[in-house]
């Protein structure tokens, strides 16, 4: 996610790196009203910041805005820390830094899901972390539930409700020209009487191509097999079975056009 020096016209380079003494005695001055020494600090710990955000690395984001949102936690984590606990800043800012993250992302999802739903989602992703500190290995689904003592359907679900959305059109295999999509692996499911491909004009037109090209436009548009599927039964790659679809389909609108 941040392989540049600069983001948001910070030059990430020049960031200072300050001792746990200098955060102590930073703090202590802005806890007593010191405005200087509170810019100085925040600028001291925009470090953490980045070292938050790659947690986040994956989801699409702009590195740019998850690093605003990341420097408001930072900046809530600052007016709330209580000097007087025996607890190392970064303690306490990192997850102040992640929950401001984390609203961000779910208030900007663009498929509404309930609170409840989001909370129970959060609940579970904080119960992995939990879990994995504990035991050093990757809990499961069935583990996590346990722990919060709710079932695993719902568990699965909460989960699945804050996953962004895929384009059909996201592209999941490249080869020079030819692509794969995410709509080309799924299965079509509408009555048959809904397809194109139904309609008298192509089944016309269809006899004009040749054995393999019918069966993969057959397979396709009648039976509602994915590209993959097609590939498996007729004994030739997804690319090749994508490309003679393409050829088909580029044929028969070329008859009547």
């Amino acid at each position: 996610m941040i392989n540049k020096v600069e983001i948001c016209s910070v030059n990430t380079a020049k960031l200072p790196v300050l001792s746990n003494k200098e955060k102590n005695e930073l703090l202590i001055k802005i806890k007593n009203g010191d405005k200087e020494a509170r810019e100085y600090f925040i600028n001291g710990n925009l470090r953490l910041v980045l070292s938050v955000i790659q947690r986040f690395n994956g989801r699409g984001e702009n590195a740019d805005d998850l690093f605003q949102v990341g420097c408001v936690g930072l900046i809530k984590a600052i007016d709330n820390f209580d000097i007087s606990l025996n607890v190392q800043f970064s303690t306490y800012a990192v997850p102040m830094i992640i929950g401001e993250i984390r609203r961000h992302l779910r208030d900007n999802n663009p498929i509404r899901v309930s609170r409840s739903m989001r909370d129970l989602a959060y609940k579970a992703l904080q119960t992995k972390e939990k879990l994995l500190k504990e035991t050093q290995k990757e809990p499961t689904i069935e583990d996590i539930a346990k722990e919060l003592n709710i079932s695993k359907e719902d568990i699965v679900v909460s989960l699945d409700s804050i996953q962004s959305p895929v384009s059909l059109q996201e592209p999941v295999f490249n080869e020079g020209n030819e692509s794969i999509y995410i709509m080309d692996q799924v299965k079509d499911q509408k009555n048959t009487d809904e397809l194109w491909a139904e309609n008298i004009t192509i089944l016309e037109a269809m006899k004009k191509l040749n054995p393999r090209e019918k069966t993969i436009i057959s397979k396709r548009f009648f039976d509602g097999r994915t590209q993959m599927e097609v590939a498996e039964e007729i004994g030739i790659s997804q690319a090749q079975v994508s490309r003679l679809e393409k050829n088909a389909i580029e044929r028969i609108k070329k008859l009547y056009k």
